[in-house]
């Protein structure tokens, strides 16, 4: 089962592991997506995706903002490893419940994501669910997703996900001070 966080991240991820000779489902969970309007988008391109390239997608059409933003509140510096856990626990619920031999996840295809910290969550759910986590550093295939997203017409966002990665990828003062330290 794969974790996709959104249809162009799902691409590579896809096609390498199809290439390796494994059979896939899909599965989208993301309540950090906001506004819900940018979730609707994901959504909808992630099923798209889905539908270009055959694969069948499990949904847990389930949006608890209200439950999410409750989590992240005071949180904010470890906004992403509790996202990450988040979304990857119930991927691995969703995989042990299904007796999917593995769980993986379309966020290590991301150059923008925190790799070990959502590996080490990821290793940590697979012992506790009792199922096995499979990963793979899919950002090599970074430029192979983004060509064949734009192939397929597919909506690319801007941002991680998350009202806070909005905020840091649009407000004025973050990007200053990124273009001075970057």
């Amino acid at each position: 089962m794969l974790h996709i966080c959104c249809g162009p991240c799902g691409i590579f991820p896809i096609e390498s592991l199809r290439a390796e000779g494994l059979e896939l489902s899909g599965f989208f969970f993301n309540p950090n997506i906001q506004p819900f309007q940018e979730y609707q988008k994901r959504k909808e391109t992630a099923k798209a995706m889905s539908e270009a390239l055959g694969l069948k997608m499990l949904w847990k059409d389930d949006y608890p903002l209200k439950e999410w933003l409750r989590q992240m509140a005071f949180r904010e510096e470890f906004r992403c490893e509790l996202c990450y856990h988040l979304r990857l626990q119930e991927t691995a619920i969703y995989a042990a419940q299904g007796k999917f031999d593995y769980f993986s996840s379309s966020i290590f295809y991301s150059k923008y994501q925190k790799h070990e910290l959502a590996k080490e969550a990821a290793e940590a759910i697979a012992k506790e669910q009792k199922v096995k986590f499979l990963y793979r550093d899919f950002r090599e295939g970074w430029k192979r997703g983004v060509q064949r997203s734009m192939e397929l017409g597919l909506y690319r966002q801007q941002y991680c996900g998350c009202i806070y990665s909005e905020y840091e990828r649009y407000h004025p003062a973050d990007k200053a001070s990124k273009e001075v330290a970057g």
